[in-house]
């Protein structure tokens, strides 16, 4: 009960689609427009890098403090991994937005942040490097949940390993059509740094 009682604490807060009310305070849904994703970089991409700024923190919090305080709480890594699960599907899948949501980026953020903040960094340095090279989020996205993971394996073992895995790989399901457009050379660039320097 423990499992399912945190978990569903964790999806209820991961659906909150902070990503989709923020830009709506300057009249974008970002449903219309772009990507038509309820995620960071769509919202980063229609209202601009302070409300787009925001979405990506908020949704990196709505997974962080849950997970935070269910581990806290219980002193155990499989229920924080339960948490984390229900959030990183309530971001993806959430029932205020008829469950059309992001891919889980942010919120996998968070989540390892809780769980492992070494893991998260080693993501972020991935993240950044490749976005810096190459600027498409998508890919930095989805090599950096799997370095993450990797690095998990490597210095926490499989307890943290592989509730890691799984995260990253629902990712890499929601991203399947940016996949799809990187293999075939059509996959939207974004100037990260651009929007930083706005």
């Amino acid at each position: 009960m423990n499992y399912l009682m945190w978990g569903a604490l964790g999806y209820f807060i991961g659906a909150i689609p902070f990503s989709y009310i923020l830009p709506k305070l300057k009249g974008v849904d970002v449903r219309k427009v772009g990507s038509g994703n309820v995620g960071g970089t769509n919202a980063l991409r229609a209202a601009g890098p302070l409300l787009g700024g925001l979405s990506m923190l908020f949704d990196t919090l709505k997974s962080f403090i849950p997970v935070l305080v269910s581990y806290s709480v219980t002193s155990d890594i499989k229920i924080a991994a339960a948490t984390a699960l229900g959030a990183i599907i309530g971001h993806s899948f959430p029932v205020y937005l008829k469950f059309k949501g992001g891919k889980g980026v942010a919120t996998t953020l968070g989540a390892t942040f809780a769980l492992c903040w070494p893991c998260a960094l080693f993501f972020l340095g991935i993240w950044f490097l490749i976005v810096t090279l190459t600027q498409y989020v998508s890919l930095a996205s989805i090599v950096g949940l799997y370095s993450a993971t990797a690095f998990a394996f490597a210095f926490k073992g499989s307890s943290l390993g592989i509730p890691l895995l799984i995260f990253s790989t629902i990712s890499l399901l929601r991203h399947r059509e940016n996949v799809e457009r990187l293999l075939s050379g059509t996959e939207r660039k974004t100037n990260i740094w651009g929007y930083i320097k706005k």
